[in-house]
């Protein structure tokens, strides 16, 4: 082989490979990122679609970013900054009001008082349960998952701390066992009793997952997503300044002070095999880069699939690669305004207003909506009243827009994962239409202040971002998925059946979302293995 030779390759330059390089150059090993695209952070990309426009295309909203990831590699210095949205929630409804959540305690329990008193009351328990209980998981997120069949001392110390702070939970140890194993929906029925407030909350247990409210495991994923603290404070939510590309330059730059390099528009055609060991990779070019381990970025049906190929792999472990559901109910709609909406029952003004502030639930607004939304797209249709997040970014940082204008970002569930090409290229008009016309029930003339707009649909997500099946996770976060299990049984340290090769992607443990956890943990094994 020629062309180079490194200690560890990335490949793929997605936020948690940067992440993953970073921690590597920072320990003194000679590390390289490919990216294939021209610019870095996959799918946590900020781009200019449209002149003056800076859309966050795919990721949009940064909320469990790991605190020690920000701290260890100074991504303050290095140009992040976090821009908490308070409100976090406004679910607004078609004769005008809705559910205002935030931080003020006084002010969304009075917002939820107006559809149950008791619900108020016990929104603030809810809350506090949720917090006790990921102070047991979050130790688990900070380090590779410990694997029963190969037990090893470094284990030790996060599962210690998990085991802490589950005593103190001990008392509450089955109503969060039940969250944590079953469906989101009796979960949110035993806490709550109204409409659309456990619609709303509803909504964290469905994000990017094939899955209804009733799917067991969606508690989970609920709870997965109010563990950040980029906030600020647990469960809430943050822009990045500039668009959440920026997150990605930042850590990019923490990688290249520490020696790391990175190469952009550098198409990996297949990770090099010999011997049952990663050697390096080979260019679309047909350069040839060696290494003494590859970490790979990508999720797992590309990395084995495609860069390793069958042949180089046990056939039981490629029919477990195969079985992982990659399917997506996920729409993306970027769009630019020439004004904010106006709510129903808000005065519009120059400035934004609370409403704008933070994830604004339109749609499905209640737990059987859901239910049928997703039963629609299991049939093969878009469901009249789909699920829709929308969030106005340019409401709090006015950088990423022109002055007077604003930028609208939609995520939409749920829709059918697999459709032929033409029936994609029919669907993408109706879903932004039926997405619009839901805004205008709430803020009438929505419509006509957008000014361009794109929809990518799972299709889109794949080709653009490379997400198998367009799946935000890498891979469905179902319980047979998470920890040790993550992506598969037996690759649940980052390891692969081939030496030297390691995932560092949302496809590993602990999952999905803008995390860098993935990375981090990804280089400790590298690390400590090397040691």
């Amino acid at each position: 082989m020629g062309g180079g030779r490194f200690d560890a390759i990335v490949v793929g330059g997605g936020h948690n490979g940067l992440t993953a390089a970073a921690y590597l150059a920072r320990a003194g090993r000679r590390t390289l990122v490919l990216e294939a695209r021209p610019m870095l952070g996959g799918a946590c990309v900020t781009e200019e679609l449209w002149p003056g426009f800076q859309v966050s295309r795919a990721a949009y909203v940064a909320g469990l970013v790991r605190p020690a990831v920000v701290r260890e590699l100074e991504l303050a210095r290095h140009g992040l900054v976090f821009l908490p949205r308070d409100p976090s929630s406004f679910t607004p409804l078609p004769g005008g009001g809705g559910l205002l959540m935030g931080r003020d305690a006084a002010a969304t329990a009075a917002s939820v008082a107006q559809f149950s008193r008791r619900d108020a009351e016990a929104l603030p328990r809810y809350e506090a349960f949720l917090d006790r209980t990921a102070r047991v998981i979050e130790p688990l997120l900070d380090a590779p998952a410990p694997d029963p069949s190969r037990p090893r001392l470094a284990d030790l110390p996060p599962l210690a701390r998990a085991l802490r702070a589950a005593w103190g939970l001990r008392r509450e140890l089955p109503e969060a066992l039940a969250l944590l194993l079953g469906p989101a929906r009796p979960a949110l029925e035993t806490w709550f009793e109204s409409e659309p407030l456990r619609g709303t909350l509803a909504t964290d247990a469905l994000i990017g997952a094939w899955a209804s409210p009733s799917t067991p495991g969606t508690g989970y994923v609920l709870f997965h997503h109010v563990m950040g603290e980029t906030g600020g404070a647990r469960g809430v939510w943050a822009y990045v300044k500039g668009g959440m590309g920026r997150f990605s330059e930042a850590l990019a730059a923490a990688a290249r002070e520490a020696g790391a390099e990175i190469r952009v528009e550098a198409r990996v055609a297949r990770i090099c095999i010999s011997g049952g060991r990663a050697q390096g990779v080979e260019l679309e070019d047909g350069s040839v880069l060696e290494a003494k381990h590859v970490l790979s970025c990508a999720d797992p049906r590309r990395t084995f699939i495609d860069l390793v190929g069958v042949d180089a792999l046990p056939a039981p472990f490629v029919r477990g690669v195969e079985a992982i559901d990659f399917r997506s109910p996920v729409v993306k709609i970027n769009a630019a305004l020439d004004r904010l909406p106006v709510f129903a029952g808000h005065s519009p003004g120059p400035e934004p207003g609370p409403e704008h502030q933070g994830t604004i639930h339109l749609g499905a607004l209640d737990l059987d909506a859901l239910e049928a939304s997703f039963l629609a797209a299991t049939r093969g249709g878009f469901p009249e009243r789909p699920m829709v997040e929308l969030t106005l970014p340019s409401a709090v940082d006015p950088s990423v827009a022109p002055k007077g204008r604003h930028l609208a970002s939609f995520f939409v569930q749920h829709v059918p994962p697999e459709l032929p090409s033409a029936d994609w290229d029919a669907l993408r008009p109706r879903i932004a239409e039926r997405v619009f016309a839901l805004v205008d029930e709430v803020a009438p003339g929505f419509s006509s202040s957008v000014l361009h707009h794109e929809v990518l649909v799972p299709p889109d997500l794949e080709r653009i971002f490379g997400l198998a099946g367009g799946n935000i996770f890498h891979g469905a976060m179902t319980l047979d998925r998470l920890a040790f299990l993550r992506p598969l049984p037996g690759a649940g340290r980052h390891a692969t059946p081939i030496a030297g090769l390691m995932l560092c992607g949302a496809g590993a443990h602990p999952g999905g979302g803008v995390m860098g956890a993935c990375g981090r943990n990804a280089a400790a094994v590298v690390l400590r293995d090397r040691a």
